[in-house]
């Protein structure tokens, strides 16, 4: 019984976060506000989600692997500005996006910025050459607040 119960829980820990369960925010205000009260850094992903090659392949051989699910749940506030081309997106959140890309002087899809939990930029990522999560996470490991 006692075995049962730790496959169970084991079972459980591993069905917590699977693909798709990432929470991606769209408010810079509301990831601010949350990485602050959370003492977290925020990773913004500036993504063409339904046209942008790499952007899509980040999302599969990254964002959606279990690794950095489970990294991104105790360590990050997730913000998505997304520059679809197929889905058309709320004027307000549009205009939103746009802001931010030309405030943080995006010029390219994939491009991901790291913010302390202050919203100063600390560093970022542009393009996706493939490898997986592990470089990602080693980046974003150099930046935690709780890191020493």
């Amino acid at each position: 019984m006692k075995r049962f119960l730790a496959l169970l829980a084991v079972a459980a820990l591993a069905t917590s976060v699977s693909a798709g369960e990432l929470k991606w925010l769209t408010s810079m205000d509301e990831a601010l506000a949350k990485a602050k009260k959370e003492n977290k850094l925020v990773l913004m992903d500036f993504t063409g989600s339904d046209w942008c090659f790499f952007c899509i392949k980040l999302e599969k051989e990254v964002f959606s692997t279990r690794e950095f699910q489970e990294y991104a749940a105790k360590n990050l506030v997730l913000l998505k500005l997304d520059f679809p081309r197929k889905k058309k997106l709320p004027a307000e959140q549009e205009k939103a996006n746009r802001a931010l890309m030309e405030k943080y002087k995006v010029r390219g899809f994939p491009t991901l910025v790291i913010l302390s939990p202050e919203g100063k930029e600390l560093d970022r990522k542009v393009g996706y050459g493939g490898g997986g999560p592990d470089s990602l996470i080693k980046l974003l490991d150099k930046h935690r607040p709780d890191a020493s």
